[in-house]
């Protein structure tokens, strides 16, 4: 038999493994109220998402920059007999906050839908194992639960990612799990009631294409929570900045990022694009059809640094995130090319300091 991996192998660990050192410290030095079957209370919840010191020196990493006033909520929310909704355009951290979210409030993460549109209602509710349900006919033992019913039975966390990717019908199946916290089982003349502790955090992006939206039944059981954009330029450099370095740690890639130089470019450029005018106000720029989104930028740099390690000296420099940052925002061969060329002629060509990538960008074609 293999050995499971551990999380100093495993390419990305689960939030609980990978902070367990914190959630314990936290659990321990927390003596605030707890809800039922909470691992911590609200308050420890919090400062577990956004950082802080605890009183015997322990440093709690921060894993959301942003609002603190949006994680209150968000946390609240949970607190209560309703849903939670984090709604937004990818590269809010969504699926991020999600999974830190279980990970401090039920010790793990790792009860999950992922929704596409396949997703069939068993991944809601239950499905059955076929070899048994004909050998001995619809019993307990023949039942497979879902995510859901699993969270229900141990008044846990559950997250389903990318709901509004769910069929409408599918979706429906939730309503009567959200509203009357149990879930029936005809065939067994049962249900499954929801233990306290028991709640959903969603995720969607509002801005995607070929989704199905809620239905009003459906939104009334959901407090929503819209995760903005990071406000400025520095916040969203030190979102990249925290992300690559861990990814970078993952992958066994040495240290390149001597300076935030080359962050602070990809970065900028992204929210030029984004918002259809320069950082300056002074020049209007066309945006792209990709949505350029903080996660995109990660994923810049990050082969920016696999770049710099594998053919280079260890250090990023603008050739090797021209290739990705062209990737990112050319997604249309034709009309991104476009705007992407325009950009590069009115915008990259006169700023001084960014010769190097010009030239570099301009290589590629």
């Amino acid at each position: 038999m293999s050995e499971s991996p551990s999380a100093t192998t495993v390419l990305r660990a689960h939030a609980e493994n990978a902070y367990a050192a914190e959630l314990a410290a936290l659990a321990a030095s927390d003596d605030r109220p707890r809800p039922p079957r909470w691992r911590m209370s609200p308050w420890a919840v919090t400062t577990y998402l956004l950082g802080g010191t605890l009183d015997d020196g322990t440093e709690i990493t921060p894993k959301y920059l942003g609002s603190r006033r949006l994680m209150e909520v968000a946390v609240a929310s949970l607190a209560t007999d309703r849903a939670l909704l984090l709604l937004g355009v990818p590269g809010t951290a969504k699926t991020w906050v999600s999974e830190h979210l279980a990970a401090a409030v039920s010790g793990s993460s790792t009860l999950v839908v992922q929704g596409t549109a396949g997703t069939p209602e068993e991944s809601l509710r239950y499905g059955w194992n076929y070899a048994r349900l004909l050998a001995e006919g619809p019993t307990r033992g023949a039942l497979v639960p879902s995510p859901v019913m699993r969270a229900m039975e141990t008044g846990s966390l559950v997250r389903i990612e990318e709901l509004t990717r769910i069929p409408a019908d599918v979706q429906d199946a939730l309503i009567t799990v959200l509203s009357e916290k149990h879930l029936p089982i005809p065939e067994l003349d049962s249900e499954v009631q929801a233990q306290q502790g028991f709640n959903v955090i969603a995720t969607a992006n509002n801005r995607d294409k070929g989704v199905n939206d809620l239905s009003s039944a459906l939104k009334r059981r959901f407090n929503t929570l819209v995760l903005p954009l990071p406000d400025s330029l520095e916040q969203e450099v030190e979102i990249v900045r925290t992300r690559v370095d861990s990814l970078g740690r993952s992958l066994e890639l040495p240290p390149g990022l001597e300076s935030l130089a080359e962050i602070e470019r990809v970065v900028t450029i992204f929210r030029e694009l984004r918002s259809g005018v320069t950082a300056d106000q002074r020049t209007t720029v066309k945006s792209p059809s990709a949505t350029l989104s903080t996660a995109e930028a990660i994923s810049v740099m990050t082969n920016g640094l696999s770049l710099a390690a594998h053919f280079g000296d260890g250090v990023v420099r603008a050739d090797d995130v021209a290739a990705g940052l062209v990737g990112a925002v050319v997604k249309d061969p034709v009309q991104d090319r476009i705007v992407w060329q325009e950009y590069l002629e009115t915008v990259v060509k006169d700023r001084t300091e960014w010769t190097d990538l010009y030239r570099a960008c301009r290589e590629l074609g």
